[in-house]
């Protein structure tokens, strides 16, 4: 400015704010005092999410990131909560529904939930679980048994089977950023592909199970496929490279978006 011999006030006269005049001089604008909003933090952190498919650590995010951890640090507190805080901030939205499928499930919080009382409807549904009063009856032999009532667009009960699984995975398949090439019965069961940056697509090898743990019961070797995809995740010792999405989580994301 001293160079120049023009004042801030004169420039000031012809933009709305400093900030508008260093952007319209084609530089970039010193962003150390710009308050930062948790949503704008967390959209960043999410991304990082799709981009890699796992929660970044500290470190990972410092090299990958747009922000200095220790804003995040102080927005959110300890790393380890940004998860919940991501799912706070994104519940409800369909564009997130691929990286809220990532994020680990608080087993605590869902225990605690379904024993404080009946769980919410969804979309109208009756109630998923029966009343712990109600009487159970026998089951009949001549008739097929159905998952708990959800009433999910064209899906009036939970999966019950491997089939179940894969007919709602057709049904949110795109939500989730898949484009399916080809379904077969040997394994894996589905070849897809899936957007991993700018024009970039990838293809991801899909292996469909009711529950995760079917994927070890079954013998299937771990490094035949990159992804579980379950109606329920059971598997504690799941091989860490294993990518594993989480319908029955994924389901309950999109359902709150359809009411």
């Amino acid at each position: 400015m001293s160079r120049s011999r023009i004042s801030e006030y004169q420039v000031i006269q012809h933009f709305p704010s400093w900030r508008a005049a260093v952007l319209a001089a084609g530089l970039e604008p010193d962003r150390s005092n710009v308050r930062l909003d948790d949503d704008v933090l967390l959209a960043d952190w999410g991304d990082l999410v799709r981009r890699f498919r796992h929660i970044p650590t500290r470190n990972h995010y410092s090299i990958e990131g747009k922000y200095s951890t220790k804003v995040f640090d102080k927005h959110f507190g300890p790393w380890s909560a940004l998860p919940e805080r991501f799912r706070a901030f994104a519940k409800g939205n369909p564009d997130w529904a691929d990286v809220l499928a990532l994020l680990p499930v608080d087993r605590r919080s869902s225990r605690s939930a379904s024993e404080s009382g009946p769980l919410p409807r969804v979309s109208g549904a009756l109630p998923m679980s029966m009343p712990a009063s109600q009487p159970k009856y026998t089951k009949l032999i001549d008739r097929p048994t159905y998952g708990n009532p959800i009433d999910f667009r064209g899906l009036r009960h939970e999966p019950v089977n491997e089939g179940g699984v894969v007919f709602l995975f057709g049904m949110v398949a795109r939500e989730l950023g898949y484009l399916v090439e080809a379904v077969q019965a040997g394994f894996p069961d589905c070849e897809a592909k899936r957007q991993v940056g700018p024009d970039k697509w990838q293809r991801v090898r899909i292996e469909f199970e009711f529950e995760s743990r079917n994927f070890r019961d079954h013998g299937h070797p771990p490094d035949g496929c990159d992804l579980i995809l379950c109606w329920r995740h059971n598997w504690s010792e799941c091989p860490p490279h294993l990518e594993v999405v989480e319908l029955e989580k994924v389901m309950r994301t999109l359902s709150a978006t359809d009411e």
